[in-house]
């Protein structure tokens, strides 16, 4: 990730500079940086988790967002776009442009952003006191790692494949893995990657 800027924005400067810009930039501790494009399948993908969470919480408090909506993470100075965020907090109604309040997120992982994912993002999504279930979605093969906040403030780690099932508490709905790479081409199982 390179910074696009040599100086330092504040927070304010950030949306507002970011509200003028033809493309995404996410913001830390001052610096800012450029938002590659997606795949069709990191789309695809994100879309199909969108659309089962938008449809489950239909009527209730909770809402979903895809990929375009900022996540502010105050505790670290920063700004990201996940792909797929829930909020539950009535805080959220406040502003328009960003939310801090999320109990998902959810990442679609590519060779260039998995790392980045896994370590320096998820280590700032934990800063955030309503977060409890953070999912790691490959695009390449069907594997989804969920990361769950449990009673005892730990994060506990699950490994699900294609004909698996889980279950997102936050928001109490179950998925099945095979609904989330619904109609996307060009995924493998675990076994024909390792077979390559």
């Amino acid at each position: 990730m390179n910074a696009l800027i040599q100086h330092t924005f504040s927070p304010q400067d950030y949306l507002e500079w970011e509200d003028l810009q033809d493309h995404k930039s996410e913001y830390f501790a001052g610096e800012v940086f450029a938002q590659a494009g997606a795949s069709s399948k990191h789309t695809e993908i994100a879309g199909n988790l969108f659309a089962f969470a938008h449809a489950h919480l239909k009527g209730k408090p909770c809402r979903a967002y895809i990929a375009d909506m900022k996540l502010r993470v105050s505790e670290v100075d920063a700004f990201f776009y996940p792909d797929v965020m829930v909020t539950c907090d009535l805080r959220d109604r406040d502003t328009d442009m960003y939310k801090q309040y999320p109990v998902l997120i959810a990442e679609i992982l590519s060779e260039s952003t998995a790392e980045y994912d896994r370590t320096f993002k998820f280590t700032c999504y934990q800063k955030i006191t309503t977060l409890r279930d953070y999912l790691l979605i490959s695009q390449d093969v069907y594997s989804i790692e969920h990361f769950h906040l449990n009673d005892s403030g730990e994060w506990v780690r699950i490994v699900y494949t294609f004909n698996d099932l889980f279950h997102l508490g936050c928001i109490h709905l179950d998925v099945a893995v095979s609904d989330v790479y619904a109609d996307v081409v060009g995924v493998m199982t675990l076994e024909e990657k390792f077979r390559r």
